[in-house]
């Protein structure tokens, strides 16, 4: 009974450290594949600057520069 006697009190934390390491696995595999195939997205600033007023054209067609 020796072996056993902690399965259920360390089941959570070993769940957890495998979870983790999947998801590390797989974001590593999806930087690699973007890597290759150089697909880096770049993050726009979509804000609206201060010193303009927020208009109904700035809320229903954001996309308009």
């Amino acid at each position: 009974m020796g072996i056993h006697y902690d399965y259920k009190s360390t089941r959570s934390a070993k769940a957890m450290e495998k979870q983790a390491k999947r998801e590390k696995k797989l974001a590593e595999k999806r930087a690699k594949k973007q890597a290759k195939h150089g697909e880096v997205k770049k993050e726009e600033d979509k804000t609206i600057p201060i010193d303009q007023v927020i208009t109904l054209d700035h809320l229903t067609n954001p996309d308009k520069k």
